[in-house]
């Protein structure tokens, strides 16, 4: 559960850094971006 929950996290955030670098669109990066660092397992995870 902890390696899908990784991978999640992982997803999201590489998905907010193209975000943000590829569309330009800082807020929705930035969403993205804190979306996955709350759902990773290292770090402040919601799910713990």
């Amino acid at each position: 559960m902890a390696f899908i929950l990784w991978l999640i996290a992982v997803i999201l955030v590489v998905g907010g850094i193209y975000v943000i670098l590829a569309r330009r669109e800082l807020l929705w990066g930035i969403v993205l971006i804190v979306v996955g660092l709350l759902v990773g397992p290292g770090g402040v995870s919601i799910f713990h």
